[in-house]
């Protein structure tokens, strides 16, 4: 299965795999998944973080390379998955959260989230 890991749970992957649930902890670790992160989320960790946001502490690059060497793929942004952002409901109003959403749709990959208001836009999102 293809998974498109949301900006939290990459962050909680990468240096606190602690807060990941025990689904979430069972489908990152399962060898047969194809582990993906989105451009989309880097922008994300990289605005916030320069905002001072206490939970986007980690640099970007250096948890990019991180995702790289361990596999991930990385999902870039086009205009495809902008556009589709205009088939999604009005369910969540964060900008990074709605392209996660309209990307998985887009590439018929499974979103995972631990954020309830995403999992109101139903499949491929998956709330673990």
């Amino acid at each position: 299965m293809r998974l498109l890991l949301d900006t939290h749970l990459l962050l909680w992957a990468a240096g606190e795999p602690h807060r990941l649930s025990a689904k979430a902890r069972g489908l990152i670790e399962d060898g047969g998944n194809t582990l993906m992160f989105s451009v989309a989320s880097i922008w994300e960790i990289a605005i916030k973080r320069e905002l001072g946001r206490d939970d986007f502490r980690v640099e970007p690059r250096l948890l990019r390379r991180g995702l790289l060497e361990n596999g991930y793929e990385e999902l870039p942004i086009t205009s495809e998955h902008a556009v589709a952002i205009d088939w999604l409901p009005s369910v969540h109003k964060d900008p990074f959260d709605r392209l996660l959403a309209a990307q998985a749709l887009v590439e018929g990959v499974t979103l995972l989230t631990a954020d309830e208001q995403l999992e109101g836009y139903g499949a491929p999102i998956r709330r673990v």
